[in-house]
């Protein structure tokens, strides 16, 4: 916050950001200091856990005293009178009142100057000096992407914007798969299409080859099901493919189709990316690559992690709790169990991370477990840094579950299109940042591993929990600053910075200015949540929460022209900077106006 002024600013007054450590944060201190009394009082070590509670009882409680009851052999009120009259006096500069409640709780209520004091922005470097890689999105080439990929894509990001914020090296990583059955069954009928004619792939329009390929893919899916001759070509076809990697062939009929179709694919997958404003992917692992690395590393254990079984290597399950899956089939040819292998290989070669975080859908839940336990049977320590994150299944009107090989998935362009036609801000430039808004928040405000109800009018409205509303909320704050006399320029310049020092003036707070202050100072502590806990839905409810706040005090609380105006622009400031730096860690855009 600003100093306070009786006069609009001519210049944004920002202080230098402060890096705030969250052990150093208001809510680490108070615990820490309880802790240290308990230790003083009764020798004994305790771990101590303040919560938020009704702004009516305080900021915080914590019911200790009633844990150390046993421990001590004292009643709880007793304890929590001894623990009171030790942090009336010692956090006296903290504490404007310590209060008992009940059989022993010790409500909290932090003194003015120590609640702004706790309205910070910068984020905790939890995960300071580690190297994260991050995989998720994994479009396979040959199919188009579909509502899952957007949303991978979206909350990957905004998980890795996360790790980086919070200190962390963070190395994003993509893995398709280029090679296996459903590259063979596009192939099978793309090249019954041409007629091995490959000049007919020069007349495909750009913007159409995906779905070119993808309609490709669905009827060779089908023949595959349907026809026995079509099922033995495609199998056929399947082990061809992985002989124009084994040869380096470019130059047959067959093999110009598939590294031109390849190609089409890599592109749209760069043009999709770049369109949904996401930071861009380290590396792209397609299967291809990863292959030989997961067969050497099956083949080196095999007899002591792997075994024969009828022409085929498995894995048993069973000895871990878990089921018997196939890493090489009976055709020497490596199953999707053995490309996970290879890709942890290769991916650790590449960028010697600390921790990897894999995102798939629920349904891949049972069969990674399987591959973590092969992994963990071959290299404990390796096995130790994987991390998996599973999403669920988005589902529009019908409730229906897509699938691509049935042809009835709902592209990801479908959805970005139809929220656009929806969205009805301004200028197109406007359009586009609130429709990314939009789906962006309808996807990450839910929690990480449920399934979503996808409504399009509901993901654009300005009046409930929307990334709309939130956008105008900040587009609002701002509007707020340039009637109190600040340029465009410093508006930007207060978005951008962290809250830093904070000035009081000398009345005590108002009831509305507290509660506000209040909800502005527990942005750390989500954010510290949300990191810990890969979690971003926590801050998206924590943003709707704050607007809501925000918008109850702007009503009751006159900011330009009041006697209190110094103060209250600097709240408004908080507010448009949380708000902000909020969004931006989700990678939501942050139009001014709206």
């Amino acid at each position: 916050m600003k100093p306070p002024s009786s006069a609009p600013p001519t210049a944004p007054n920002l202080l230098p950001s402060r890096l705030i450590c969250y052990d150093k944060a208001m809510k680490q201190q108070l615990e820490l200091a309880i802790a240290a009394i308990i230790t003083e009082l009764y020798d004994v070590d305790s771990t101590v856990e303040l919560t938020r509670t009704e702004p009516k009882f305080g900021d915080y409680a914590t019911n200790v005293a009633l844990q150390l009851t046993k421990q001590i052999g004292k009643p709880p009120r007793e304890i929590a009178s001894e623990l009171r009259a030790k942090l009336a006096v010692e956090q006296a500069d903290t504490l404007a009142e310590v209060q008992i409640a009940g059989p022993g709780f010790i409500n909290l209520t932090l003194t003015d100057a120590a609640l702004l004091s706790s309205v910070i922005t910068a984020c905790p470097q939890i995960n300071a000096n580690q190297k994260v890689l991050l995989e998720y999105s994994c479009p396979n080439a040959f199919k188009e992407l579909h509502t899952g990929h957007l949303y991978q894509t979206v909350v990957g990001d905004a998980i890795g914007r996360l790790l980086t914020a919070s200190g962390a090296e963070v190395y994003r990583a993509n893995f398709g798969g280029d090679v296996g059955l459903h590259v063979a069954k596009c192939l099978y009928a793309i090249q019954k299409q041409i007629a091995d004619d490959t000049q007919v792939l020069t007349t495909v329009p750009e913007a159409e080859r995906p779905r070119w390929i993808s309609a490709a893919y669905v009827a060779g899916a089908s023949a595959f099901e349907t026809d026995e001759a079509a099922k033995a070509e495609i199998t056929a076809i399947n082990a061809q493919i992985y002989e124009f990697h084994a040869n380096d062939d470019h130059d047959s009929p067959l093999a110009q189709i598939y590294w031109q179709c390849r190609g089409w694919s890599y592109d749209y997958f760069k043009t999709f990316y770049e369109s949904v404003d996401v930071s861009p992917f380290d590396k792209y692992y397609p299967e291809s690559g990863t292959s030989e690395r997961g067969l050497a590393v099956v083949k080196a254990n095999l007899d002591t992690v792997f075994t024969n079984s009828d022409g085929a290597v498995v894995y048993k399950g069973e000895e871990a709790g878990l089921h018997t899956r196939v890493f090489i089939t009976s055709k020497g040819l490596p199953t999707y169990e053995t490309k996970d292998l290879g890709v942890i290989y290769n991916e650790v070669d590449d960028f010697k991370y600390d921790r990897r975080i894999i995102m798939t859908g629920n349904d891949q839940l049972q069969y990674m477990q399987v591959v973590f336990a092969a992994l963990n049977a071959i290299d404990p320590d390796l096995a130790a840094k994987q991390n998996h994150l599973t999403n669920g299944t988005i589902r529009f009107g019908s409730g229906l579950k897509m699938s691509s090989r049935l042809g009835n998935v709902t592209r990801a362009a479908d959805v970005l299109k139809a929220v656009g036609q929806a969205a009805t801000a301004g200028d197109e430039i406007t359009k586009r940042l609130v429709t990314l808004g939009a789906i962006k928040y309808s996807f990450l405000k839910h929690r990480l591993g449920s399934d979503i109800a996808f409504d399009v009018n509901e993901s654009v409205s300005l009046e409930g929990n929307s990334g709309p509303y939130l956008q105008y909320a900040l587009a609002r704050a701002a509007s707020i600053l340039v009637k109190a006399g600040y340029s465009p320029e410093q508006v930007d310049a207060v978005l951008a910075a962290n809250v830093s020092d904070v000035t009081i003036l000398d009345s005590p707070l108002e009831p509305g200015e507290r509660l506000l202050i209040r909800k502005l100072s527990e942005y750390q502590e989500v954010i510290y949540k949300s990191i810990i806990e890969l979690l971003p839905h926590q801050i998206c409810n924590y943003l709707y929460e704050l607007a809501q706040e925000f918008n109850r005090f702007y009503e009751q609380n006159r900011v330009i022209g009041n006697d209190r105006q110094a103060l209250r622009l600097q709240l408004l400031e908080s507010y448009a900077q949380t708000l902000y730096q909020g969004l931006t860690l989700l990678g939501i855009p942050t139009p001014q106006k709206m």
